[in-house]
């Protein structure tokens, strides 16, 4: 379900509820419902107003819907609050954050993807255990005025979250120093890197799997990867090697906590000498999405880098397209490529060489 004020137009809209499905099926689950409501401000108790929480709960009851998401970042009180009301159907409450983390839990693949999302997750989830864990708990612990056995498991809570965020922050720390060096031991060497940026699923890890002949797990889902892969790419002019690396791949709505838990992981894209921003030409959203990249490149501070747009999927495009994107980015560096047919590989190499 999303929540949009009454002034948004319908395109932008059913954009928003399309890549609400598509999060959902790259969780693993299937959309049953979809659910738009205009509204000047969010309500404050449920987020979604006392009559749509009456229409969901009809609807969970009658399609037995087991997880029922919000596209939009909710209080901890308005989650708790809506899960209260679903849970006579045992029906969980997720807003767009939850859902993330949840995918990007299935995709972790190295320990520090792991570490990192654990803590996203502590700082997502932990506002809502302290403000409702002890609320809860204390209905166990006594009455009104007590210090009861709640209000203690609220405060060990606590102290378990606070200590266990010292601990993967230590452990990221490690991984930041190690990454840290490797830079300098390429500096001294003279070797130039380059990053792959994106607004995710624009086909980055296709990308470099063309330019580096490495073989990474391409799939047609949003955040596949999470890890930095880096690989080797030869500039035949120079007769020398540069590293290309990619990584987590954007989106829109990507709150702070989220972005500053992935800080070693992007600091390749910090610490780059060129940054590709891999777009999906073909997409019809491409402007919108061209505009979260560019925003989250601004909260990173490296707007600034040399940048390259690598307009991908070409292949994809109509009649004329080519000529109207050329159009476009007609006073922006850019190359119009296909990562899977190769298509403008070369062009794009050439523009590589000319900048590094």
């Amino acid at each position: 379900m999303d929540l949009v004020r009454p002034d948004t137009k319908k395109h932008e809209a059913l954009e928003r509820l399309e890549e609400l499905e598509e999060l959902m099926t790259t969780y693993g689950g299937l959309t049953v419902v979809k659910i738009l409501q205009r509204r000047h401000r969010p309500d404050y108790r449920t987020y979604i107003g006392k009559g749509k929480v009456e229409e969901i709960q009809a609807l969970v009851k009658e399609l037995n819907v087991s997880v029922v998401v919000i596209n939009n970042l909710l209080k901890p009180q308005q989650i708790y609050n809506l899960t209260e009301a679903l849970k006579e159907t045992k029906t969980t409450v997720w807003d767009r954050i939850d859902l993330i983390l949840q995918i990007f839990d299935k995709h972790a693949g190295t320990q520090e993807a792991k570490l990192q999302i654990e803590l996203a997750k502590i700082r997502h989830m932990g506002p809502r255990i302290f403000g409702l864990g002890g609320e809860e708990l204390a209905r166990q612990g006594g009455g009104i005025g007590t210090r009861g056995i709640g209000e203690t498991n609220t405060e060990i809570m606590k102290r378990h979250l606070r200590e266990r965020e010292r601990t993967i922050k230590s452990k990221l720390e490690s991984t930041k120093s190690m990454r840290h060096q490797q830079r300098k031991n390429r500096k001294r060497q003279g070797l130039k890197t380059v990053s792959l940026v994106g607004y995710t699923n624009a086909g980055k890890t296709t990308l470099l799997n063309a330019l580096t002949g490495r073989k990474e797990y391409v799939a047609d889902k949003l955040f596949t990867t999470l890890d930095t892969r880096t690989g080797d790419l030869y500039l035949p002019h120079k007769q020398t090697s540069i590293l290309i690396s990619d990584t987590i791949g954007f989106i829109r709505d990507l709150p702070p906590e989220l972005i500053q838990a992935f800080t070693s992981t992007l600091s390749e894209t910090v610490h780059a000498d060129i940054l590709l921003h891999v777009v999906d030409a073909s997409d019809p959203h491409r402007e919108e999405h061209l505009r979260v990249v560019e925003e989250i490149l601004k909260q990173l501070n490296i707007e600034e880098l040399p940048l390259i747009y690598v307009l991908n999927k070409c292949d994809h495009l109509k009649s004329g397209e080519r000529e109207h994107l050329h159009d476009l980015f007609s006073e922006r560096a850019h190359v119009i490529v296909s990562a899977s047919t190769t298509e403008g590989l070369p062009e794009l190499i050439e523009k590589i060489e000319a900048m590094i």
